[in-house]
């Protein structure tokens, strides 16, 4: 192929993930991209449910339509209490995968300016005036690239930030009788044997007979599959299930870490999703994170765009000044240290912070709107040793 048979668009997505349909949906919404031509990049074709987000909101959201379970309550708990957690003014919202996938290529599907491809991307070459990407079967060029594609080497082989995993496996349950309390989701059980690491359950009940039941850690290795499934088979067993069918599975590993991906910007390509750090580090939450950086990074293209069309230079937009680091990171930067290097203190660091803490304050903490005062309110329920110590660590690190 030569270089007049590649073909060219303003924009192209490495990866049709979370992030990627996110921006490219709201570029849609915006209605101010309809003049420019935008590639959507991925080796699957999102045909199938392959995953499972959850996120806590106060207000409706875009997103509304494909809600497909709200619970206003949930459960804490370890070995030595259980506290009944009233969400409101806060829903807990449950997004299966491909009802997102659906809605989004619905939506975009009827744009002539966008197209999706199901290629696998082998090559990102960045030039001065543009950027190249080769796929296995074609090559092309664009403007400006954005990149979803997770190289795991870029965080595990540094060693100046800890980097944990959120690990599951998850079961979708369906029971012969009334079991669960499909009203109340389960954040966080400690009651499991913690095996000198952070391990929990996760219970998302849809029906009195049907739920999503996962076990999760925050340690820094996987286990084999049939730990994580013994696991969740004795908790079933300890819930008075015995019989019972398994209509789903599903598993996945989510990185956690403070490592700054941004630096792998440049000025034509911008990393997103969980290649570009947005991934909440401390928590593993990806859905509300992502949501508000694909808005931020839209009104940060469109006012670019616009300040450039009106200085009537020949300037370009420079992907690097998108990323602005906050005082938020450095407090998962805390955490994730202490869990590093202690991570059978887990279950004590968020029982101390659920046990009595104003969980809409720290909603709204981990959600990163709170006050310098509201920070140091939520802090100060988590053991103060622990912290002292690791600040005292980061800072002279």
């Amino acid at each position: 192929m030569n270089s007049s048979q590649i073909q060219h668009f303003n924009y192209i997505f490495t990866g049709a993930g979370l992030a990627s349909l996110m921006t490219v949906y709201k570029m849609v919404l915006s209605g101010k991209f309809s003049d420019k031509s935008i590639l959507l990049l991925d080796k699957d074709a999102k045909k199938i449910n392959d995953r499972t987000w959850c996120f806590w909101e106060k207000e409706e959201t875009i997103w509304k339509s494909i809600i497909s379970k709200k619970w206003d309550s949930a459960l804490f708990a370890n070995e030595n209490f259980k506290r009944d957690l009233d969400l409101k003014p806060y829903s807990y919202n449950k997004i299966n995968g491909l009802d997102f996938y659906d809605f989004v290529f619905e939506k975009i599907s009827n744009q002539s300016n966008i197209t999706f491809l199901k290629e696998k991307v082998t090559d990102i070459n960045e030039l001065e005036t543009h950027v190249f990407v080769g796929t296995e079967e074609n090559r092309y060029t664009c403007n400006y690239l954005f990149n979803s594609i997770y190289t795991k080497a870029f965080a595990e082989r540094q060693t100046k930030y800890p980097v944990l995993q959120q690990h599951f496996v998850g079961w979708f349950v369906k029971t012969e009788v009334d079991v669960f309390n499909s009203e109340q989701a389960t954040f966080m059980d400690f009651s499991v044997q913690q095996k000198g690491n952070t391990r929990f359950m996760y219970v998302l009940p849809t029906s009195t007979t049907e739920a999503l039941v996962e076990y999760t850690l925050f340690s820094e290795n996987l286990l084999p599959k049939e730990e994580y499934e013994n696991e969740i088979q004795i908790y079933l067993q300890k819930l008075g299930i015995n019989q019972y069918k398994i209509t789903e599975k599903e598993q996945g590993s989510i990185p956690m870490t403070s490592f700054s991906f941004w630096k792998k910007n440049t000025k034509r390509v911008l990393n997103i999703g969980t290649a570009g750090g947005w991934t909440k580090a401390s928590t593993g939450y990806t859905f509300k994170n992502s949501d508000k950086k694909s808005s931020e990074l839209v009104e940060f293209i469109t006012d670019k765009s616009a300040s450039i069309a009106l200085s009537m230079t020949s300037e370009s937009l420079n992907m690097k000044a998108f990323h602005k680091k906050n005082r938020f990171w450095f407090y998962d930067l805390l955490l994730l240290d202490i869990l590093y290097r202690h991570n059978e203190l887990g279950s004590s660091i968020f029982s101390s912070l659920f046990k009595k803490g104003n969980l809409k304050l720290i909603f709204k903490f981990l959600d990163e709107e709170t006050s310098f005062i509201e920070d140091f309110q939520v802090i100060m329920k988590c053991p103060k040793v622990s912290f002292i110590k690791a600040l005292f660590r980061v800072i002279f690190k």
